[in-house]
């Protein structure tokens, strides 16, 4: 069934009911909620277009941050990769920098909302040079970034106080960026057009059923089957949104990403013949520019091979794989994109988001916090104050 004109959704074959769940479905997109109005196009930016007019250069983009900070600007900047001309590069991890003598100049987009980040306050901190442009994106409060920033005399941008990191992907912190890669933030922005879809609100909903049944009966695995190396990073987001936002009052969802084919010779076995606590998720793009085989080196025994793609190769594993995964009754389902453009990746964000906030309201979960997080947070603090 497509979902959309961009995506070809198959969705679990449980056909649980869920008059509930549409019940709660329109009450959280009828709720006030910052995160939802995020999603809509008349969302209300703490910049405007003459400011990105204003700070567009030539110099190579460097955005640094963590977690939900900087993993879905990573998502859009790999997904849409073949849109962008820009070289742009990410410091999502704490590492060891060897002295450089490198004079190159960055324009550098420094992402916290807390503004307090450790990790982002060290990769800044030894990263940072005179000569650089800066621009922090951090809530409006005194914090550290916030006060480096006035030091520096660099641009900041707000962010919105009320939306976390991991749902933060289609406010300030991910449109800011994009727009300046060259791609049209309005386009991201499909919330509108996709809660008046039946198509997408009824599989929405049955997706949800079938997840909070999944959980109930002790599957708490989530396994994406991705059969596209450029949505790794779109995964590594959800992979967050999922866990975070989820991981809760002792349940949840364990998200874990699957490369394929790669994984066909590694982790397959464990996936059709081991403990059957997990369902899947499984994902590939229809690429008809990818490369062809010839005639070459194929023996005679491979001539089949002959004028087939790897994306032709992909796609019929990925069927097979789906094939055999249905003879064994192992819960699955499937997103086929068509296109890669911004609305194709923003009616994902979209989807997994409305997901995600679902299945917490039907398990009585506060999607928006992380609590246990803060304590290592914390603990870190006082070895370092202490050390």
């Amino acid at each position: 069934m497509n979902l959309t004109k961009n995506i070809f959704f198959i969705n679990f074959n449980r056909n649980k009911k869920s008059n509930i769940l549409k019940k709660n479905f329109y009450e959280i997109i009828e709720n006030k909620n910052e995160v939802l109005n995020s999603l809509k196009p008349n969302y209300n930016y703490s910049y405007s277009n003459n400011f990105i007019k204003k700070i567009k250069n030539k110099l190579d983009c460097r955005i640094i941050g963590m977690g939900g900070s900087i993993l879905g600007t990573k998502a859009i900047y790999k997904f849409l990769k073949h849109k962008i001309k820009k070289k742009v590069y990410f410091v999502d991890n704490l590492e060891s920098y060897k002295k450089s003598t490198n004079s190159k100049n960055f324009f550098n987009i420094i992402v916290s909302k807390s503004g307090n980040t450790l990790e982002t306050i060290s990769n800044v901190n030894i990263l940072l040079k005179k000569s650089d442009k800066n621009l922090f994106i951090t809530q409006n409060d005194e914090n550290y970034l916030r006060a480096l920033a006035k030091k520096l005399k660099s641009e900041i941008i707000d962010h919105n106080n009320f939306i976390g990191g991991r749902y933060s992907v289609l406010s300030e912190v991910g449109m800011l960026p994009a727009s300046l890669f060259g791609l049209k933030e309005k386009k991201f922005k499909q919330f509108n057009n996709l809660i008046k879809n039946k198509n997408f609100v009824n599989s929405l909903i049955r997706n949800a059923a079938n997840i909070i049944f999944y959980i109930n009966n002790k599957k708490y695995n989530s396994i994406i089957i991705n059969y596209d190396k450029d949505s790794q990073e779109l995964f590594e987001w959800y992979q967050q949104l999922v866990a975070e936002s989820l991981g809760k009052n002792d349940t949840g969802i364990y998200p874990n990403i699957s490369l394929m084919p790669k994984d066909n010779h590694s982790l397959m076995q464990l996936y059709l013949d081991g403990p059957k606590k997990s369902f899947y998720t499984f994902f590939n793009f229809i690429n008809k520019d990818s490369t062809k085989l010839s005639d070459k080196f194929l023996l005679n025994s491979h001539k089949y091979l002959k004028n087939i793609s790897t994306n032709d190769i992909l796609s019929f594993q990925k069927k097979a794989t789906e094939k055999v995964f249905k003879k064994k009754n192992i819960p699955f389902r499937s997103f086929q994109i068509f296109k890669k453009n911004e609305e194709a990746l923003g009616e994902l964000f979209t989807f997994f988001i409305l997901e995600t906030i679902l299945v917490a309201k039907a398990l009585k979960i506060n999607p928006y916090d992380q609590p246990a997080v803060e304590l290592i947070k914390k603990e870190t603090k006082n070895y370092l104050v202490n050390k």
